[in-house]
């Protein structure tokens, strides 16, 4: 049976049983047990001779305010929205490079863009497939696992690992032959008390922990609030759902693209008359057969089984809405994930399932969802013309797909599941992966492709090549040529790069000179894009699964999203320009009040107050 202890007295006893050197795994993201976390890196702080090395991956923070305007719209919704959350220590020393010289952190996965400038996460990284990291990390002398769990008064002598049994439950059995061998090997679960507990392969009888915090923690959970999903993540979610084949499997990630694959879904389920209209207003035309082959535009009369590493908010959407209701197999999963991360409403939906509808909601090793081998055949049976969606920033026009790192060999996040979902693409009969490319992006005025001639790296080579979806349609690129691979790329780029493009394919030799863009794909364009959007609002929720946002915050959101991408702030005349355009206070009094503009002292106050105005009409007008 667990030793039940406080927090204090089991940092002693890890520091009493195992050797000078510990060796700590922590699941990726949510289930980190962040009080003992910090109480020992505190101990070890102070023992210097003794050494301490974290394996782990996603280690959450909220993001840093910033300055200026970007200041005093986060700091209030921080404060909200993580309230008493604690921090991880160690990784505000990681931002900073200060890590004491005895303690090491090694990553798998980074919270998106959140450690390109530390150069001890960067030296740290691990590099490596998601379904790997068990291994490597037992490799490496585990001898400590420390996680968050679930209590459940229906399940007496039992803990649930929750959001996070997917490396975990394929830890146990290699710990358990080092243990047969001599070792001493901790497992040391924290009570949460907002953890959803989470029945089946996620529950382990508690005999199975050495220690166990059992005063349940209070305080707030990590949470991701939904973000705004644009016009052109809406018509990327849109070219994805006609893809999706009735009675097929689905897998999807956070964030705003992944909405927008739920949102597309759920108009094609729940309105289609007027989906269609839309989808015929995006001219699917040059896709037709492939639609036809692969997806359909109808609703969904057997419904989809749910597969993916991430247990996201997007699928239980789909679930509550009857999407996503085809069982696996006879179990009557309706989901299998590895761990799960959300806004708070998803927790509490989860919470407040009754514990049997829990149990379609199968959390389990990430063995078991990010591979074959293993009980191969009840896969293949369970997986049947899945859909592996998942994003990339980049991508080159010879169809290698770039999502985990910069050319310079900075780690934007980590490879995770991505390649291990490709592969089981080209392994599933009846299965694609289907990547998702925003086509251009623009920061400080200026417009770049997300499309390359080439890339100094890739996350998805280009043997993997498979169908890549931009918001301007879609490229099937399996089995293709280099110039049809080409061709089909161009087709999908937005059409301000598109010259240029084809005249770095033909300098290569890699396309004929004479190849011309056929008329319909050379209006690639957000003007027309936003034209079809005007006909049918309704479609292009901005927060289709919900927000945390207020309807003022939505609006200074969007404001300052737009003076972001449109200046440069040490661009004074330009900014100075803005500002004469600027209306009257009187135009936004909430706005002002919320930003603590109302009333501006100073020079540069006063021009905070007037960017914010000009922003805030120019997104008005254009809905953007």
């Amino acid at each position: 049976m667990a030793q039940r202890c406080s927090i204090d007295q089991a940092v002693d006893q890890v520091l009493a049983q195992l050797p000078a050197h510990i060796h700590m795994g922590l699941p990726l993201g949510l289930g980190k047990p962040n009080g003992f976390v910090n109480a020992l890196y505190a101990r070890m702080r102070e023992c210097p001779e003794r050494r301490l090395t974290i394996y782990t991956a996603l280690s959450l923070g909220r993001p840093p305010a910033g300055d200026g305007l970007q200041k005093r719209f986060l700091e209030p919704f921080l404060d909200r929205v993580f309230a008493d959350y604690e921090e991880l220590d160690y990784l505000t020393d990681l931002r900073n490079d200060q890590l004491p010289p005895n303690i090491r952190v090694e990553q798998f996965f980074m919270q998106p863009g959140s450690l390109l400038h530390s150069d001890a996460a960067q030296q740290d990284y691990v590099s490596s497939n998601y379904s790997h990291a068990a291994r490597d990390i037992n490799a490496k002398g585990l001898n400590l696992i420390a996680q968050l769990v679930a209590t459940s008064p229906e399940r007496p002598g039992q803990l649930s690992l929750a959001c996070n049994p997917d490396i975990t439950l394929d830890l146990l059995p290699r710990v358990a032959k080092r243990r047969a061998a001599g070792e001493t090997i901790l497992v040391l679960g924290q009570v949460h008390a907002e953890l959803p507990y989470m029945p089946g392969d996620a529950e382990l009888a508690e005999a199975q922990f050495d220690l166990l915090i059992d005063v349940p923690e209070q305080r707030r959970l990590f949470s991701t609030p939904n973000m705004p999903v644009t016009t052109q993540d809406h018509c990327i979610g849109l070219h994805v759902s006609a893809l999706v084949r009735d009675g097929g499997t689905l897998q999807i990630g956070i964030g705003a693209m992944g909405d927008a694959v739920a949102s597309a879904l759920l108009a094609r389920e729940q309105d289609n008359t007027n989906y269609r209209q839309l989808m015929g207003a995006l001219d699917l035309s040059p896709w037709q057969a492939l639609i036809e082959q692969e997806g359909g535009l109808a609703p969904f009369e057997q419904g989809l089984y749910g597969c993916s590493e991430m247990f996201v908010n997007g699928l239980l959407a789909l679930a509550e809405a009857g999407i996503i209701r085809r069982p696996a197999d006879e179990s009557g999963v309706l989901v299998h994930g590895g761990f799960f991360l959300g806004p708070r409403s998803f927790y509490q939906r989860l919470r407040e399932m009754p514990l049997a509808q829990r149990e379609r909601f199968a959390m389990t090793a990430i063995s078991y969802i990010n591979e074959l081998y293993g009980d191969e055949a009840r896969k293949r049976r369970q997986r049947r013309d899945a859909r592996f969606v998942n994003t990339v920033f980049a991508a080159t026009l010879l169809g290698a797909g770039v999502a985990d790192q910069l050319e310079d060999g900075r780690v934007l996040s980590g490879v995770g599941g991505q390649y291990n979902f490709v592969a089981q693409a080209h392994a599933l009969e009846g299965a694609r992966s289907v990547l998702l490319l925003r086509s251009w992006r623009e920061a400080g005025g200026e417009v770049s492709s997300n499309l390359y001639w080439e890339y100094g790296h890739c996350t998805i080579p280009r043997h993997l090549r498979d169908i890549v979806v931009t918001e301007y349609g879609i490229a099937d690129l399996r089995g293709q040529t280099d110039s049809e691979v080409i061709a089909r790329l161009l087709a999908i780029c937005d059409s301000r790069f598109q010259s240029i493009l084809m005249a770095d394919a033909k300098k290569a030799g890699k396309l004929a000179d004479d190849f011309e863009l056929p008329a319909r794909f050379t209006d690639n364009t957000p003007q027309r894009l936003a034209r079809v959007r005007s006909e049918q609002p309704a479609f292009f929720p901005e927060y289709p699964l919900g927000s945390d946002f207020t309807d003022e915050e939505r609006d200074l959101l969007r404001a300052l999203n737009w003076l972001k991408s449109k200046f440069k702030l040490s661009e004074a005349l330009e900014l100075g320009r803005a500002a004469l355009d600027a209306p009257a206070p009187e135009a936004f009094p909430a706005h002002l009040v919320r930003m603590q503009l109302q009333d501006p002292q100073g020079i540069k106050q006063d021009l905070y107050q007037r960017l914010l105005l000009a922003a805030l009409q120019a997104t008005r007008l254009t809905g953007t």
